[in-house]
């Protein structure tokens, strides 16, 4: 038997243990739960029975109530698990999406969590999605949960893995503990949990639930206390936190807007969309601004986007009346984290000068975000632009490896565009999606249309897509049986929302990225032709960062300043010989792996100079090409200057050697540009092997 396994009509015997003085002494279970009559009723249920009258109920009122919407959501009750994203870059992801809450939660959890050890107990922190993102407490309990994916990245919605204390806490909005064989899921009765949901103190939405779980005998009806308790905390972090930040948007605002009248109209957001401040703005407006860009600010977490992208999705949640309006973004720590919205109220025609951008600045924008100059790069770049420009081009399909920056191109695309870079630009990863979901996310629903659905119904990625751009990443996880209906959208240009006859006309231009090799799925019948075809009438192939030459060198350039900017410290120095090995590198990982080693070196380094043997064991092991060897640019620093290339390449040399290897300063020095100098280097055959 595992060591999940339930016997009904066998109740452990409690142990004695201790959590944070609440759980002491024999367990006491609730006056309100039977086993074996509450198997009998769930058996009932399964079994199509008559159900007695509500007044005479064999379980709680909250556990009948969940029940029946699992049965009648068809949540199959043998079901032993809850599906679990494994992916790294997605789990990592799901982490900055929900930086804010793991932060207000820290602390909390930290105290809490050193009591948990050895008592059978784990205390979780789950999103709004029902998505688990932080796990601490007993070791082994730890490792029994993910028996049923009870670890980071499951998902524990009622609509997915039916009646538990995440996903009900989720649905009912209210603290609730289920035990045992209240559970509606069989392999999951081997449990005890306690759940209560955490409220976002400006709106009281609710955005996540704490949950203590473990085997059975840890079961108390005042765990759920605890977990009460520990809402309570995060929710008064996140106050305080929010409070910080708003009076930090109202100083950037003050110190952005030195032309800024007292009679205009101004609000300033928060990176979800939500006015945080206004003056001289009608109520009626600030609502209506609020009602367009909810949807939007939900899908668009602003850890994911460029500046220009949270831009771009303000921008075009305005109004037709509010266009108007002059969009100022307001950066934190060198981030956009919000934006002031203008509005002239005075009638000298004046316009208020921060921020508002045309398309063709939004072009140069997107474009500067896609840093190197090798030729495959601008290849593709070039093409990106000219499928934008192109209204005839509905679909297309960008190819590359994970990491290399597919996102940027179909953002470019989007700012290219007459016609949709005035739209919404939506982005989705099908690989972040479980299988039972994806319907409603692409398509949308009705109210009830399923367990879980919202009441309100709600619109899908094409409707909020439509008149712009829809961007599907990973598209090679879309499930099989989902395709023809994409395809269906594709063809008809109109959606059907699920649970709802009606067809709702989109027009959307789908951008499709995959690390897949499409074809190859195609002919293995993991990919429907007729989708592939649609798809991929004109593609992009972003090229790995090992096919960029010294693009590596620029954007290790790149992302040294971003970060020395956003810590206010001095760039990191880099010895020749560790360029020249990250030169070499191959990177596996692309231009992702080399942000994060660059953010690892900013973490760890002692004294900003980055040496040889700073350098991870995967890129420092000497390889064929990996050390620089200076002999032949040094041999060659008093050769006679018979050509204007030769003196051009005796400059840069001679620039090298007084610089110590500082392509900063040498660019400097030169009067060009670095990436004029990294093109010269490159024409020369010059390494940087001088120190």
């Amino acid at each position: 038997m595992s060591r999940n396994s339930y016997t009904p009509g066998n109740p452990a015997k409690a142990k004695p243990s201790a959590i944070g003085g609440l759980m002491t002494g024999d367990a006491i279970l609730s006056s309100a739960y039977d086993e074996r009559m509450t198997m009998r009723a769930w058996e009932s249920l399964l079994e199509g029975r008559i159900e007695p009258a509500r007044s005479s109920l064999p379980v709680r009122l909250t556990i009948n109530d969940s029940w029946h919407r699992c049965a009648n959501g068809g949540i199959d009750a043998q079901r032993n698990e809850a599906p679990i994203e494994t992916d790294k870059d997605a789990v990592e992801a799901l982490a900055r999406s929900s930086s804010e809450l793991l932060a207000a939660a820290a602390r909390p959890f930290e105290a809490i969590g050193r009591l948990l050890n050895g008592t059978g107990a784990m205390l979780m922190l789950a999103d709004g999605e029902g998505v688990l993102i932080d796990v601490i407490g007993d070791k082994k309990t730890i490792y029994d949960g993910m028996d049923i994916h009870l670890g980071v990245g499951g998902k524990w919605t009622e609509d997915v893995v039916g009646t538990n204390g995440i996903g009900t806490a989720l649905w009912t909005g209210e603290p609730v503990f289920v035990h045992a064989a209240e559970h509606f899921c069989a392999g999951i009765k081997a449990w005890t949990c306690a759940g209560a949901p955490i409220r976002d103190p400006f709106d009281g939405k609710v955005i996540g639930v704490v949950d203590l779980s473990g085997h059975p005998d840890i079961f108390r009806p005042h765990n759920i206390a605890l977990v009460t308790a520990a809402a309570r905390e995060i929710e008064r972090a996140l106050a305080d936190s929010q409070n910080e930040e708003r009076m930090r948007l109202l100083e950037a605002f003050i110190a952005s807007a030195s032309n800024y009248r007292s009679n205009d109209g101004v609000m300033i957001i928060d990176r979800h969309g939500r006015a945080i401040y206004s003056n001289n703005v009608p109520i009626s407006e600030r609502k209506r601004f609020g009602d367009t860009i909810r949807q939007d600010a939900r899908r668009c977490r602003l850890p994911e986007l460029s500046n220009s992208g949270f831009l771009d999705s303000v921008s075009t949640a305005l109004p037709q009346d509010m266009q108007s309006w002059h969009v100022c973004p307001l950066e934190l720590d060198g981030d956009v984290r919000g934006a002031a919205l203008v509005f002239p109220k005075t009638g000298d025609g004046r316009t208020v000068s921060i921020g508002s951008r045309t398309t063709s600045q939004r072009l140069k924008d997107e474009c500067a975000l896609i840093i190197g100059e090798s030729e495959a790069l601008r290849n593709a770049v070039d093409i990106a632009c000219k499928i934008g420009e192109s209204e005839d081009v509905t679909s297309l399909l960008i190819e590359g490896e994970t990491g290399v920056g597919k996102e940027l191109f179909a953002r470019l695309v989007h700012s290219a565009s007459r016609k949709s870079a005035n739209g919404p630009f939506i982005a989705l990863n099908c690989g972040a999606i479980t299988k039972e979901l994806f319907g409603s996310e692409l398509f949308g629903h009705v109210g009830g249309a399923f367990t879980g659905a919202s009441r309100d119904g709600k619109p899908g990625v094409f409707e909020l897509a439509d008149g712009g751009v829809l961007s599907l990443d990973e598209i090679g996880e879309m499930p099989l049986d989902m395709q023809p209906f994409l395809l269906r959208v594709l063809e008809e240009r109109a959606v059907n929302r699920l649970g709802d006859s009606r067809l709702r006309p989109v027009d959307v231009r789908l951008v499709a990225s995959t690390n897949r090799d499409l074809k190859a799925e195609v002919g293995n019948g993991r990919f429907r032709k007729d989708l592939f075809y649609r798809i991929s009438t004109v593609s992009i192939h972003v090229p790995p960062l090992r096919d960029r030459g010294s693009d590596s060198l620029l954007l290790i350039e790149h992302f040294n300043r971003k970060l020395a900017d956003r810590k206010g410290s001095a760039p990191l120095r880099f010895s020749n010989h560790a360029l020249d090995a990250l030169l070499a590198y191959r990177w596996p990982g692309n231009v992702r792996e080399l942000r994060n080693l660059v953010e690892r070196l900013h973490l760890l380094s002692n004294n900003s100079f980055v040496g040889f043997e700073d350098l991870p064991t995967d890129i420092a092991e000497p390889t064929q090409g990996q050390i620089a060897s200076v002999t032949d640019e040094r041999k060659g620093n008093d050769a006679p200057v018979v050509s204007f290339e030769d003196a051009e390449r005796q400059a840069i040399r001679n620039a090298l050697v007084a610089e110590h290897g500082n392509l900063s300063k040498v660019a400097q020095r030169l009067g060009v540009s670095r990436p004029t100098l990294y093109r010269k280097l490159e024409q020369f055959g010059i390494r940087r092997g001088f120190v």
